[in-house]
């Protein structure tokens, strides 16, 4: 199993590892500091280095309970070793809007106590669904104040790794309709907006809200009649 190192430090930019496996286009490394993808985050993008060639690395996908970094050229042979570096400015920009989602998740639980419904995201936009009845521009005009004061905050964030057991004892952990964690999974990734914000999540985020900067909403939609949407983007 590849050890992801970007769930310890999503700050780490490069890594030296070795293959451990040719699948299709792509190899399994032995550790990684891609992010491969989940809770609406899109995996990361890079360079392999592999002897004198540069090998792109257009995505990570899971293949048979394996992380396949695909790339663009011929893979390293297996036993080879491959320096790695991750698309900084993009990861970032990801890092910054997930997080900015978590401060959303978080204004709309404590103000108003809706759970989560759905989410994507892409660099610097993202959009999230909520159990709410109504939707209406004010409301949305609302929300951007009230996140952007928890942006300036500068509230600090802190990811720790739980006992599933000491994990499920913490009370709204789960803030999504539907439970996705999957019973075999023995421990828990959480990230902790300090005052603001606790959830189980494996994506990357900043240390501060403050990373964040300025969030605007851009949209407000109706997707049902208890589930609303709102669209946000973070300022580049």
């Amino acid at each position: 199993m590849t050890d992801i190192l970007c769930y310890a430090d999503s700050y780490l930019r490069e890594f030296d590892a070795r293959v451990v496996a040719v699948a299709g286009k792509g190899v399994v490394l032995d550790r990684t500091a891609f992010y491969p993808g989940g809770g609406g985050q899109p995996s990361d993008t890079g360079v392999l280095h592999a002897g004198d060639a540069e090998l792109n690395v257009r995505k990570i996908s899971r293949v048979d309970g394996q992380y396949v970094h695909e790339l663009d050229g011929e893979s390293p042979d297996v036993a080879s070793t491959v320096h790695g570096a991750v698309d900084w400015e993009r990861r970032y920009q990801l890092m910054r809007t997930h997080t900015a989602l978590h401060i959303l998740c978080g204004v709309v639980w404590r103000d108003y106590g809706a759970q989560v419904t759905g989410g994507n995201m892409q660099p610097l936009k993202a959009r999230m669904d909520f159990e709410l009845e109504n939707m209406t521009a004010e409301f949305a005009d609302e929300i951007e104040a009230a996140v952007n004061i928890e942006v300036q905050a500068d509230r600090a964030i802190a990811i720790k790794v739980l006992p599933r057991e000491e994990a499920f004892a913490i009370p709204d952990l789960i803030r999504t309709k539907i439970n996705l964690l999957p019973p075999q999974i023995e421990e828990v990734r959480t990230v902790d907006i300090t005052g603001l914000d606790l959830q189980a999540d494996g994506g990357t985020h900043v240390a501060s809200t403050l990373e964040v900067g300025r969030i605007r909403v851009v949209g407000h939609e109706s997707k049902g009649r208890i589930n609303k949407r709102l669209r946000i983007e973070v300022d580049a």
